[in-house]
């Protein structure tokens, strides 16, 4: 069965997006969760996660999928060089790098969204920081450009996830 990767802050990810992304996703492929460490995450809204590895962990893994969630507290992950690496690796090997929400502002800090189609959650500064890394922001809910996969917050959720499956199925 094939593989997907979805990493989750350590605090505020956002519920909705996690959910939903996870939902759908295991449809079609083993999902696993990491984090930054294997202690339990916690959502904007409450929600408790135990991650099945650590991002680190994960390293040594190649996925299908990689999905980042967003959420106010996702932005911390583009501090920590693993989920900048695994990122980075991923999309090297021309595999599905996707993120949701505030998330695609980690993509752009990773360097993968150069002369990219992406959106985020239209905060000016995710929005600029997009544009700096040399994205070309759209707002849209979801956008697809090639194997990068982008979408601006929880109410695409459902959209973002079966944008993934149907790029996954060509």
């Amino acid at each position: 069965m094939p593989s997907a990767l979805i990493i989750i802050s350590q605090t505020n990810f956002n519920e909705t997006e996690f959910s939903t992304t996870k939902q759908i996703l295991s449809q079609k492929f083993n999902v696993e969760v990491a984090s930054i460490s294997l202690e339990e995450c916690i959502g904007m809204k409450g929600l408790r996660v135990k991650p099945n590895k650590t991002v680190k962990d994960a390293l040594k893994k190649e996925y299908d999928v990689l999905a980042i969630i967003g959420g106010s507290g996702c932005f911390a992950l583009a501090d920590y060089p693993e989920v900048i690496e695994i990122i980075r690796k991923h999309a090297e090997k021309n595999k599905i790098v996707s993120a949701i929400c505030l998330a695609p502002a980690i993509l752009a800090k990773a360097g993968v969204l150069k002369n990219t189609m992406a959106t985020v959650y239209p905060i000016d500064w995710a929005i600029n920081l997009l544009q700096k890394e040399g994205a070309h922001y759209m707002a849209k809910s979801v956008v697809a450009d090639g194997n990068i996969i982008t979408s601006n917050g929880p109410q695409s959720a459902e959209e973002f996830a079966k944008t993934i499956l149907k790029k996954f199925e060509k």
